[in-house]
């Protein structure tokens, strides 16, 4: 996937992958790796790659996304029907198919929410929409049986096109659904530095759930399951807020920008945002640009330290604030961490805030620790912290070297100060974890941190300080739930035939039942079964793997690991998890 490329929506790519005829469909991703290596210039909404010395290749953007098959053009002699416009199609960003601009909901906040296609009750509306569902899940299950490894882009675009397929039949949430698969699949496939394994398993599981229970569904378990195309935004009349922080947005879909956070007096939190194409520079850039609310000339860093007073407003269910004509905005002042009404959002426990995140509530947690040193991962430092008697660890929101995340993490580990406030994302495990955001300063607790957009010096660290030693992890016993959650993992990386070829550990399945989690243990080895089995015809040919049945066991696997995780992730933190269970995508953050 190249962040150079304009965002393409589904239906494009579907379209110019559809076309191509059998022997360029071969060649598709062997197309695909050279296009993304050649340089791409863009001038305002028309981007020019030089295929060669004699042919380029023009895709035109109007609005900052690609929205029609005849807006990527090609001077080779084989187009329309060329493998050129069909890999930069395949190359480019995922974008949604609503009015481009903010690449999750449109500029125009204060529309109304877009209508499902038919009621619930219309016999041909469901009828279409259990269609609509039996493709994507189909296609899902076809990229989960290849893995990343052999999900190639014609295997992406065939799920793109269910997922335009789903989003006509009224069906926006599996669409949705499909789409971040994609998106996955490519991040995974281009090395992209973002991707991780389980937010991908999170997604397949997600997609994969939601189109099994769809056909099933009635009453608002259907609309919940259908979704909405477009967040409605209600009017909230005046707000007073005060800034708490901000964050960079860097995704693997080639989105970059900032997201402020903020409270009014009662601890609701809102968001601002700018998030548009782009990559770090454009993470780090937006941080300095004034928020988009009204009138004000504020920048996203000024307000994370200063206030906002708007009339007006309009906000989204998950409090994200609209931009629209009517709001208007004035700077006011802002207020320290420890001071009123910001003081409060630390006063609730940890484990009732955990207990909220894991419940369908906000994923923030608003800390009081004690930093205790660093502590060595395979995958970088992490900072070990006592938050009242629990050790908690802190990793970096962002792996990206431009962003300063992963050094302030090793300054704020050599600080040595005693109690500090911090801001951070709940990570769901079975040991506390958490991704930090932002922190009071080390050496003034009156002002704070934006741990992925400022830059600690040592100069910021207290005189004296010496760095403690690594330490090593805190000791514990551990459900032995990897067992399967390595299957399940393997499965979306390698395919069905990983899982086929490895068979089962020995004694994993019996270990498993030995912890008292027998029935992890049964899907163990159904899963290991149904990537095994494989009927012969005949004439002692191999048929066609039974995708339909490797795809229920593997959600069932990826479902009842997520539910135990929960469970353990509750435990660890001494929290409640009583929300309904299912493997569901990670949190991300709003904007």
């Amino acid at each position: 996937m190249s962040p150079d490329l304009p965002p393409v929506v589904p239906s494009v790519t579907a379209e110019l992958v559809g076309a191509l005829p059998p022997r360029l469909r071969k060649r598709l991703d062997a197309g695909v790796t050279k296009l993304v290596a050649r340089p791409a210039v863009r001038d305002g909404d028309t981007v020019r790659i030089a295929v060669d010395d004699d042919t380029d290749l023009v895709l035109h953007a109007p609005g900052g996304a690609v929205t029609r098959a005849d807006a990527i053009r090609c001077g080779c002699l084989l187009a329309p029907d060329c493998l050129h416009r069909a890999a930069a199609a395949s190359a480019a960003p995922v974008a949604d198919e609503a009015p481009a601009g903010d690449p999750e909901k449109p500029e125009t906040p204060d529309e109304p929410e877009t209508a499902p296609a038919a009621e619930a009750g219309d016999d041909a509306a469901n009828a279409g929409r259990r269609a609509a569902a039996r493709a994507v899940s189909d296609a899902a299950a076809a990229v989960l049986e290849a893995g990343t490894d052999g999900a190639g882009a014609v295997l992406q675009a065939e799920l793109l096109h269910a997922a335009h397929t789903a989003r006509l039949a009224g069906l926006p949430r599996l669409s949705a659904a499909a789409v971040a698969v994609v998106t996955g699949v490519r991040a995974a496939r281009s090395g992209d530095p973002g991707y991780r394994l389980t937010d991908l398993a999170g997604a397949l599981a997600g997609v994969l759930g939601v189109a099994h229970r769809l056909p099933h569904a009635t009453g608002p378990e259907l609309t919940d399951l259908r979704g909405t195309a477009r967040q409605p935004y209600r009017p909230d009349g005046s707000l007073r807020l005060y800034g708490l922080f901000s964050e960079p947005v860097l995704t693997a879909t080639g989105y970059a920008g900032a997201v402020t956070w903020t409270a009014d007096a009662e601890g609701r939190l809102y968001t601002v945002s700018d998030v548009a194409p782009g990559g770090p520079a454009r993470a780090t850039g937006a941080a300095d640009r004034a928020v988009r609310i009204g009138d004000t000339s504020l920048t996203h860093r000024e307000l994370s330290r200063a206030g906002l007073a708007v009339s007006g407003a309009t906000v989204s269910p998950t409090g994200r604030l609209g931009a629209g004509a009517g709001v208007r905005a004035v700077r006011a002042s802002g207020v320290a961490w420890r001071a009123e009404p910001l003081d409060r959002l630390w006063a609730e426990p940890a484990a009732e805030q955990v207990s909220r995140a894991l419940n369908g509530g906000r994923d923030l947690l608003f800390l009081e620790v004690t930093p205790v040193g660093a502590v060595r991962e395979t995958a970088g430092d992490c900072l070990l912290a006592d938050c009242d008697g629990l050790s908690v660890l802190l990793t970096t929101a962002h792996d990206d070297p431009s962003l300063p995340c992963r050094e302030n993490l090793r300054l704020l580990a050599a600080a040595g100060r005693g109690r500090l406030r911090i801001v951070a994302r709940l990570v769901p495990g079975p040991f506390p974890r958490a991704l930090l955001l932002a922190a009071e300063h080390p050496a003034d607790p009156d002002a704070r941190v934006d741990l992925g957009l400022d830059r600690l010096q040592h100069a910021d660290l207290p005189g004296g300080v010496v760095a403690p030693p690594d330490r090593a992890l805190p000791a514990g016993d551990e459900a032995p739930l990897h067992l399967l959650r390595r299957r399940v993992h393997q499965a979306v990386s390698g395919g069905r035939r990983v899982l086929a070829f490895a068979g089962d550990r020995p004694g994993d399945g019996a270990r498993l039942r030995r912890a008292g989690l027998a029935t992890a243990g049964d899907l163990l080895d159904d899963l290991h079964a149904a990537a095994a089995d494989r009927s012969r015809d005949a004439f002692g040919r191999l048929l066609p793997a039974d995708t339909d049945r490797f795809g229920r066991s593997w959600l069932a696997a990826a479902v009842y690991t997520d539910a135990v995780e929960r469970a353990l992730c509750a435990d660890a933190w001494g929290a409640t998890a009583t929300g309904a269970g299912g493997a569901r995508p990670p949190a991300t953050p709003i904007h």
